[in-house]
């Protein structure tokens, strides 16, 4: 079974800090969550290192990495 991580992160159009779950797998993934307060589309990122320690980022739909 994988890990569900519950964090807080702030959304990349209204800064408004929000919560979100995501499930920690043995890979990196991205996924699409929208923002609690204004709705809009946010690209959820969770970067898995070989040392299997993980980060979570967040930007806007539409931007670029």
């Amino acid at each position: 079974m994988n890990e569900l991580l519950e964090t807080s992160v702030y959304c990349p159009y209204c800064a408004e800090k929000i919560s979100v779950t995501v499930e920690v797998l043995d890979e990196s993934q991205e996924f699409i969550e929208d923002c609690q307060v204004c709705c809009q589309p946010i690209t959820v990122a969770v970067a898995i290192s070989t040392e299997g320690s993980y980060s979570i980022s967040v930007r806007s739909e539409n931007e670029t990495i």
